[in-house]
């Protein structure tokens, strides 16, 4: 009788194999979305609907980085800086996966 061998994700040529620390960091992601969205819903009703509002969209690796509101200089600063974060983090990473 053959025995059955149990596919490993490394041996299953149909997919990519993903580690679970990127899985990890994926689902981080979408929580931190998802709280910020109700933040940013609550901080509006609270203040009766007047807010500002900023964000960064990444299109490859170039960054647009947009704000509007009173305190729009100040997002949109702070979004430059997270740009320019996972910019570094990405060099980093790609560095070091590229050494091993």
């Amino acid at each position: 009788m053959e025995e059955k061998k149990e596919e490993t994700p490394e041996e299953d040529e149909e997919g990519v194999p993903v580690s679970s620390r990127f899985l990890m960091l994926l689902f981080f992601g979408f929580a931190l979305v998802i709280v910020g969205v109700i933040v940013v819903i609550v901080a509006a009703v609270i203040s009766g609907g007047s807010g500002s509002f900023g964000g960064v969209i990444f299109i490859g690796p170039f960054p647009i980085v947009f704000g509007a509101g009173p305190d729009g200089v100040w997002l949109v600063t702070t979004a430059i800086v997270i740009a320019v974060l996972s910019i570094v983090v990405f060099l980093i990473m790609r560095r070091r996966s590229l050494s091993v």
